[in-house]
């Protein structure tokens, strides 16, 4: 008989490789589907590998396209605002107030707002200002939705930037903006990367805004343009969907390796602070 400690960590184990389980299957039927001629719903091996569902997508049209905008739309509204962020995080991080909690209460607040319950007024506010259809209108509201956690992120690790550091820069006579874009930001690399691969995240995966407030074909970003791969009368065509699923995916995994090494290095401040 196992014992009660053993019983409890085998329940763990179990625990644990269904939920990998739940999470691999997807992705296993993703990788299959997508070379396979005559793809479903079922997990299956192909009976013979095919790369005509990747090549029917690599399309102006279907693929490259509306890649291009996402990376326009999304690109734009990360740098926005994780500019936006670290700007508005040093305030919060560095100078004490009882107004400070309040307000990162009621920016947190903000997030737990579903996007659908705020779409219709702006919508209506697009309208009238002009901004409706436009990528840049459309960049600025991804960037607004995403900047309240944001700035969460960018505080918390900006709280761990010693602050003698910044009184050394101001004996030398720096600006608090020289203190912020020299000192602090370059030495909270790995946080400024996290906030940029989580926004990047978000943001690539919103089909519900872009949907709203972009109407001509041509601008619509790659999470919208997939409903392409739906036809009528439920039809789908489950390789090409996962083909592009697959390319549509590439970006975001692109990203991450070529800033993880960032993320694992730390702040590595005990150097800097040290005489």
């Amino acid at each position: 008989m196992l014992n009660r400690r053993a019983r409890t960590r085998l329940s763990a184990d179990a625990a644990l490789l269904l939920t990998a389980a739940a999470f691999a299957l997807p992705l296993l039927w993703l990788a299959l589907a997508s070379v396979d001629a005559d793809a479903d719903l079922r997990v299956r091996a192909p009976s013979s590998l095919t790369g005509d569902n990747f090549t029917a997508v690599l399309t102006d049209e279907i693929t490259f396209t509306p890649m291009l905008n996402s990376l326009l739309l999304c690109g734009s509204a990360t740098i926005l605002t994780v500019v936006c962020a670290a700007l508005a995080a040093y305030p919060l991080s560095r100078y004490r107030s009882r107004f400070n909690r309040p307000y990162l209460l009621t920016i947190l607040f903000t997030t737990c707002l579903p996007i659908t319950a705020i779409m219709v007024p702006v919508y209506g506010l697009f309208v009238q200002v002009d901004l409706i259809d436009t990528t840049y209108g459309t960049s600025l509201f991804l960037a607004t939705s995403q900047l309240p956690f944001s700035i969460w992120l960018m505080k918390n690790f900006m709280d761990g930037v010693p602050t003698v550091l910044e009184e050394a820069a101001w004996t030398d006579g720096a600006s608090n903006f020289q203190t912020l874009t020299r000192v602090v930001l370059p030495l909270m690399g790995p946080g400024v990367t996290v906030v940029t691969i989580y926004t990047f995240i978000q943001l690539w995966g919103n089909f519900f805004v872009p949907f709203m407030l972009l109407l001509t074909p041509d601008q619509l970003p790659a999470s919208v343009s997939i409903f392409t791969f739906f036809g009528n009368y439920g039809s789908v065509i489950y390789g090409q969907l996962a083909a592009f699923s697959i390319l549509y995916s590439a970006p975001v995994l692109i990203l991450y390796v070529l800033i993880s090494r960032r993320l694992g290095g730390g702040f590595a401040l005990g150097g800097a602070v040290k005489g």
